[in-house]
């Protein structure tokens, strides 16, 4: 399948990411007779084969469920097994826009890694487009070579295993011609110069370095302006995750609601101990007469006669626990659980954020290239 392109109907040797919280997204293969295991369940292969992509999966028990979502660029970047640091959506997603990237694009790419940034940019320049993605890394290479194939991503890109810094960008004798630069590398700067082989010579071409480090920052502006890049900027990405959900409407009566449940809790638990504490008095009045009673008897007989005695043990019979006592709805208390948004209370919209801020992956620095016109014989510029 192909992970660039949507389709219904989940088939055998299709990418499933399997949702099973917030936090936890797996990417499986379905494969006839494999089963998913995860702490809320087991899932097997043949029962999500012909279900629609988003479908919620139940085990056998009913206990435990899961989604079965259609892989994304951005949800195969929280999923992906990773290999290098990687740019995450709030970055790729300004890079795209920043450079322009659409379809019929053509891009070049250094620092393939984990392959998270690959994908965004093979599906924004469609099948009309072409991506150029180099890594040095002979492993990560192949891996990454790997998943691409695995994804369908062959007929919009090629992966080169390569060092960009030193051995260029060219590819054979294919014309690379690209509108759109990214270069994910420790020392960009060496890798600049190689760049006017491959760069359109006929449209404005855009450049994006990721760099953690501001030192990386200087010396790749150095290199950019001794280039002929132009407008040069840098950038820095932060992000701020809102929730949306409901809160129910609580009223006074339930606060007095409250207090009554708590006092009659404690009025219940005073008299509870208080029987007890009655009983146990009983029961050792009640044994202590009957050792009185056995030792009267040894005493009257002959010393010869062993009496067997089997010592009793106090016996408290605790109060079973009403697990299922319908205690009805307490908002501040203990009660049945109520599912957010259900029908028989009123609810209102709230937003949270997070209590801090995610920021600084790394710095994008951005430049222009704008080639140079010149005047033709008959008088035209080209």
């Amino acid at each position: 399948m192909s992970i660039i392109q949507y389709k219904d109907i989940i088939e055998e040797g299709d990418l499933v990411l399997i949702y099973i919280n917030r936090s936890q997204l797996k990417p499986i293969t379905i494969r006839k007779g494999d089963v998913l295991n995860t702490r809320f369940g087991s899932f097997p292969h043949d029962s999500m084969i012909g279900l629609s992509y988003g479908s919620q999966i139940l085990t056998s028990k009913g206990r435990g469920f899961v989604y079965l979502l259609h892989p994304t660029p951005e949800l195969w970047t929280l999923s992906l097994p990773h290999r290098t640091q990687i740019v995450y959506t709030p970055d790729s997603s300004y890079i795209l826009q920043k450079l322009d990237v659409v379809a019929g694009s053509r891009v070049i790419e250094a620092g393939t890694g984990s392959g998270s940034f690959t994908h965004a940019f093979a599906r924004n320049i469609g099948e009309t487009g072409k991506l150029f993605t180099y890594e040095f890394h002979e492993a990560r290479y192949i891996q990454a070579k790997k998943e691409f194939s695995e994804h369908g991503l062959d007929k919009v890109l090629t992966c080169t295993h390569r060092d960009v810094c030193k051995d260029g960008f060219v590819v054979g004798k294919e014309q690379i011609n690209g509108d759109a630069v990214f270069l994910d590398l420790p020392a960009p700067w060496e890798a600049i110069p190689h760049l006017e082989k491959v760069i359109a010579k006929d449209r404005r071409v855009g450049i994006c370095c990721f760099s953690p480090c501001v030192e990386q920052v200087m010396k790749t502006v150095e290199a950019l302006n001794e280039n002929g890049w132009t407008k040069v900027e840098m950038t820095e990405v932060s992000a701020l995750t809102w929730e949306s959900r409901k809160e129910m409407v609580r009223e006074v009566g339930d606060a007095i609601k409250r207090l009554k449940d708590v006092k009659r809790r404690q009025r219940e638990g005073i008299e509870q101990l208080k029987k007890l504490k009655k009983k146990e008095e009983e029961e050792r009045e009640e044994e202590e007469e009957e050792e009185e009673e056995e030792e009267e008897e040894k005493k009257k007989k002959d010393g010869e006669i062993e009496v067997e005695h089997a010592s009793k043990k106090r016996k408290y019979e605790k109060q079973p626990k009403e697990k299922d006592r319908d205690r009805g709805y307490n908002p501040f208390g203990k009660g049945r659980r109520v599912a957010e948004g259900e029908e028989d209370f009123e609810w209102f919209d709230v937003s949270k954020n997070e209590r801090e801020i995610k920021t600084h992956t790394s710095y994008l620095t951005f430049a222009v290239f704008v080639p140079q016109l010149t005047p033709r014989e008959n008088g035209e510029i080209k």
